[in-house]
């Protein structure tokens, strides 16, 4: 969702009801009346389009699963609003309400932008990066000679992967130059994996860096739409990570940050753009690691607003145009989770943060210029989303709790509501309205870890629940650093799937697990698979303590780092879990990506006992016979399938009953579809009901 420049209308992407496979952009005003469509997905793209590897890989890096209207931008002045679709890019003309299509070229359009004064159209193809005015004309090549291997103006797959960066170019305010990156992939090594579809197979050779193993080699440049290119200097080592980008609002400096290969230092640059010549104005350490953020927010005159975890906690600091630490504009033993906006005009920052607890959230405002008690623009009891106009403070705000699906309204800059966007309410007709009898509101809890700090749970019981008799449970677990479970949120309808087959359903937030103390996140450093192992494990002896608990029939299930759970938690001594559903494991973080696995684990090198006591394959003796269904993507290019394959060919080894389910032509997130995920929940379910009833 984003608000227009003029603050007069909201514009989102929505599902089709007649394909949820297609998404359309959608405006509602601000004064009232009845949304409407602006661009349809399935009109501009009546068919599915075989898109380039670049594309398929971005899309999943951000998570997209429908295709049409996937992204889109408003230019600064509200004119018109650019589009890719299906490869290609429109722009849609706000006074006469047409659409033209601007590319035709062969290729998939990737990446595209407005430039912020809206005087044209950027976008990478085959490598390079172009520009095209929007009043119309020829495109031109800003980069030559761009490859797979070395190419320009893109963000390579660790950046989109595990660093949220998903550019490479970024515009200068006064649109007359662009920095951009120059990413040479040759070192890395290539990880061959096969892609296996419904109607065939092949295999791609994936440029994929693990642990201790070559990194792309990045380089930055300023290119000014007239004259010579110019390289800006990140310095002697070239072993880093290229981590954020961003112009003052002045267009004069230019604002990298540079993270170590180890990630317990990054630095700020403030580099000048007329000879790429520049020098660190602040830096963050940890003896850990340092989190990445998109906290960094230039002002007007050079100042700036950060957001560090030094003093135990994340909080927001202003500092001069130099890097001197002017002020702290907010603290507390809470965590910032993120600036999601800032008025100016009011010397304001508005966040969100758990003042209160850590399974909720609110939205906040503070003056930076004279900071006092931040002002709770919205309710308490659940979590809020939230989209900040430019100017002004007004904002979109998403809510949900146990009992609301999310529901999504403008506010204004003090928090009262203007006007529904998607009310969302549970009344005779929504889609939910049939089985809102049996929605379960879950119960909140702690436990102790063994280091005394407390662990939050929830925990829903089936409809009809009787205290009296024992139930089977199914423990849902993530697990992994810098995520949470346990929320006061809408859940999934999946869930109520296994709710309505008579299982309690039980998550717990183990140590390491995101919105606490630095403390409580860092203590997973160099030994992941451990301490969160125990956590999960006294969680399930929580639960055998409660009467109504058949102690004996507790199952587990995740995906990703929850499967790798799933895999640790069947195979830990003396096992509470009778049976699990593991989701595309890691089985051994050596064959895991350098940016997640190092800012853990370091390298194998430097850690072998870490990477030999989190591996999966040696546990494998110690698996109950029939207790582990594992599912997998077939075309995984995250946690590639040999992370699976692994475990198959010893358990097959050693004669262990297991269950296998596979799903062709799947990615670690994107590609599901309603059809394969109904599936997925129902082969989950049938599982269960035989090991747990």
């Amino acid at each position: 969702m984003k608000l227009s420049p003029d603050g007069k209308s909201v514009t989102y992407i929505k599902t089709r009801a007649d394909d949820l496979r297609v998404t359309d952009l959608w405006v509602a005003d601000v004064a009232g009346g009845k949304p409407r469509m602006l661009l349809d997905g399935k009109k501009l793209a009546p068919t599915e389009r075989d898109l380039s590897e670049a594309e398929k890989a971005r899309r999943e890096r951000l998570g997209v699963a429908t295709r049409g209207v996937i992204d889109y931008a408003w230019d600064s002045l509200g004119r018109v609003i650019l589009a890719p679709v299906e490869g290609d890019i429109w722009l849609y003309d706000v006074n006469s309400g047409t659409a033209r299509q601007v590319t035709t070229t062969p290729g998939d359009e990737i990446d595209a932008k407005i430039s912020p004064r809206g005087g044209y159209v950027s976008y990478v193809r085959d490598d390079n990066l172009y520009i095209t005015p929007v009043t119309g004309g020829a495109e031109r090549a800003l980069s030559e000679g761009g490859t797979e291997l070395k190419s320009w103006a893109t963000a390579d797959f660790i950046a989109q992967e595990e660093m949220q960066r998903y550019t490479g170019y970024w515009w200068s305010p006064d649109d007359q130059a662009v920095a951009l990156a120059f990413v040479d992939q040759t070192g890395v090594d290539i990880v061959d994996r096969p892609e296996v579809n419904a109607t065939g197979a092949n295999v791609v050779p994936q440029r994929f860096p693990r642990p201790g193993r070559p990194n792309v080699r990045v380089e930055l440049y300023v290119q000014p739409l007239t004259g010579p290119r110019i390289k800006v200097d990140l310095g002697e080592n070239p072993d880093i990570y290229l981590a954020r980008v961003n112009w003052s609002k002045d267009g004069k400096t230019l604002y990298v940050q540079r993270q170590t290969r180890d990630q317990r230092r990054l630095d700020l640059l403030a580099i000048d753009p007329a000879n790429g010549k520049g020098r660190v104005i602040l830096t963050e350490t940890s003896p850990h690691w340092v989190d990445l953020t998109d906290d960094f927010r230039p002002l007007t005159g050079g100042s700036f607003l950060w957001t560090s975890e030094r003093s135990g906690y994340v909080h927001i600091y202003l500092y001069a145009a130099d890097g001197t630490l002017i002020r702290q504009v907010t603290r507390g033993d809470w965590p910032v989770a993120e600036i999601e906006g800032v008025d100016e005009a009011r010397s304001t920052v508005i966040f969100s943060a758990s003042r209160d607890t850590p399974i909720e959230n609110r939205v906040y405002a503070v003056s930076y210029a004279k900071p006092g008690e931040p002002l709770a623009l919205t309710a308490a009891g659940g979590l809020w989303g939230v989209t900040v106009a430019h100017k002004g403070g007004a904002f979109v705000g998403t809510y949900t709790d146990p009992k609301t699906p999310p529901q999504t309204a403008l506010y204004q800059s003090d928090g009262t509501r203007v006007r529904w966007i998607e009310e969302n309410a549970l009344k005779p007709g929504h889609p939910y309205w049939p089985y809102v009898a049996n929605l379960r509101e879950p119960g909140f809890g702690t436990i102790k870890a063994a280091d005394g700090q407390d662990l939050y749970w929830s925990m829903r019981t089936p409809p009809g629940f009787d205290p009296a008799r024992t139930y089977p449970v199914i423990v849902s677990v993530y697990g992994g650093p810098s995520a949470q479970m346990v929320q006061k949120a809408w859940a999934s309808p999946e869930d109520q799937n296994l709710l309505d087959a008579g299982y309690i359903l039980f998550e717990l937030d183990n140590r390491g697990s995101a919105n606490r103390s630095a403390a409580f996140k860092t203590v997973l450093d160099r030994k992941m698979g451990q301490l969160e192992v125990d956590d999960q494990i006294a969680g399930a002896r929580y639960l055998q303590s409660l009467p109504y608990v058949d102690k004996d029939r507790i199952g587990v299930t995740g995906w990703s780092y929850g499967g790798y759970m799933t895999l640790l938690l069947l195979t830990a001594p003396d096992t509470p879990f009778k049976a699990g559903v593991a989701g595309a494991p890691v089985t051994d973080w050596k064959l895991y990506d350098t940016h997640y696995t190092e800012r853990y684990m370091g390298t194998p090198a430097d850690n072998a006992a870490g990477y030999t006591a989190s591996e999966v394959v040696s546990r494998l003796p110690r698996l109950n016979p029939g207790s582990l269904l594992i599912i997998h993507g077939m075309a995984d290019d995250n946690v590639t399938f040999d992370h699976t394959t692994r475990v198959l060919f010893a358990l097959q080894a050693a004669g262990t009953p297991f269950e296998t389910m596979v799903y062709p032509g799947l990615r670690h997130r994107g590609g599901w579809t309603p059809t394969n995920r109904k599936h997925r929940a129902m082969q989950t379910l049938d599982f269960f009901d035989r090991k747990l009833k």
